[in-house]
């Protein structure tokens, strides 16, 4: 199980991200594309990691705009692993832009 590190923690490690503005300890980032396709790949490529790692986002989906919010439920904050997620998330919508 993942150790809670807190948002803070975690955006020392990430870019553009941000604490989450409610009041648990998550963090966030808004991504776009140029298309709904490419915002659909961004999500099918996140699906799949998110699944072989048991660790799954909070995210809204409208058109080009994907809204994805981490945190880890098993430690009530945020853990390593959101910071390993959202560096995949970063990487893949660097390669898909």
């Amino acid at each position: 199980m993942a150790g809670k590190i807190g948002a803070g923690a975690a955006l020392a490690r990430l870019d553009d991200w941000r604490a989450g503005d409610g009041e648990r300890d998550t963090i966030c980032k808004t991504y776009k594309f140029a298309d709904f396709k490419t915002a659909w790949a961004f999500m099918s490529g996140c699906a799949l990691k998110a699944e072989a790692m048991d660790h799954h986002p909070e995210w809204f989906n409208v058109y080009n705009r994907v809204e994805v919010t981490l945190t880890t439920h098993d430690v009530d904050g945020v853990s390593d692993k959101d910071v390993t997620l959202g560096v995949f998330m970063d990487t893949l919508a660097a390669k898909l832009a």
